[in-house]
């Protein structure tokens, strides 16, 4: 009988956590790891604007993310599970999935650190009783993560299909979360090669108005023009519709920036000194493209974690394919 690793292998599932790193060579490296004792993390703490296919996992299946957690524990040789919820999560699912976990020794545990405290060796740290910043890697969590031990760190959706994939229902779907100026908001699972314009027309969402989107994250997200559209859904599956006439730009923009100034986690200058200011400079309605385009740079290139370097895309990408082509 094939072992579940393998059964990973077979399916080709990567990780739904944004990063898509394959799952089963991630559970392979903790396996062969040496440590005396090792954990494995479900990372639910999913805090994102116009991102919540995770809670809708949880509510709606929540024994299928349980026992993929069960399984990875079992595969990898730990013995202690962790699910890392954010705090609306917790409040809201917390009966229902001690319920469900039993006497499993898996611990609910409460995310209480920002938006960053999602990054997974924050929340680490954060396990751990520390501040939740990001840790310098290599070593990777594989090797040395909660307490010093190989840890086995993946997102609610990971876990759901990684039962799916052991009980042979695994179809190769994944779940969207689409959202903004739509009739059909809402998280629906389909064939995870679906291109974004396909996902639209299958829930009854593309537009008859002129639009824009933002695709992978209601923050992070890069913006997309209608005829950009024949691709797969990228990073946290997250698809937000903007009806272009209706959308004050500034506004748009004022809320990401807002967003990464309060969630980064204020450790590095570029991160921390870059999201504020851009926060002030959208904030005024007066964009300085030079300094911006100087901001951008240094967040790129100096930021010590992916959240810093990950915050240009939606400004650069709504510049350059929206604003630019209007007067503003």
């Amino acid at each position: 009988m094939k072992d579940i690793i393998e059964k990973l292998k077979e399916a080709g599932l990567k990780g739904r956590g944004g990063a898509g790193f394959p799952t089963a060579t991630k559970w392979e490296l903790v396996k062969k790891a040496k440590g005396d004792k090792k954990y494995v993390v479900c990372n639910a703490s999913e805090g994102e604007p116009n991102v919540f296919k995770d809670g809708y996992i949880i509510e709606n299946y929540p024994e299928d993310l349980v026992n993929g957690i069960d399984i990875a524990m079992k595969a990898v040789g730990a013995d202690t599970g962790y699910i890392y919820i954010n705090k609306d999560y917790y409040k809201k699912f917390k009966d229902r999935l001690l319920e469900v976990i039993g006497k499993r020794n898996i611990i609910l545990f409460e995310k209480k650190a920002r938006y960053i405290g999602g990054e997974e060796t924050s929340a680490v740290e954060s396990i751990e009783g520390k501040r939740a910043e990001p840790r310098k890697r290599p070593p990777f969590l594989t090797d040395y993560g909660l307490f010093g031990c190989p840890t086995l760190m993946n997102n609610v959706e990971t876990f759901y299909y990684v039962s799916k994939i052991n009980k042979g229902e695994y179809e190769k779907t994944r779940f969207y979360s689409v959202n903004g100026d739509v009739l059909n908001s809402g998280v629906f699972e389909l064939p995870e090669d679906m291109t974004i314009f396909q996902v639209l027309r299958k829930t009854e969402n593309y537009p008859d108005f002129d639009f824009f989107v933002q695709v992978g994250g209601g923050a992070s997200g890069e913006i997309m023009l209608p005829e950009e559209l024949n691709r797969p859904v990228a990073g946290a599956g997250s698809i937000t519709i903007f009806n272009r006439k209706k959308t004050d730009v500034f506004d748009l923009m004022k809320k990401w920036a807002e967003f990464f100034h309060i969630g980064n986690c204020d450790k590095c200058v570029p991160c921390r000194e870059g999201a504020f200011r851009i926060y002030e400079m959208v904030k005024s309605r007066k964009i300085d493209y030079e300094v911006l385009d100087s901001l951008f740079l240094s967040l790129r290139e100096s930021s010590f974690c992916a959240l810093g370097r990950g915050i240009p895309i939606p400004f650069q990408s709504l510049i350059e394919k929206v604003i630019k082509n209007e007067k503003y």
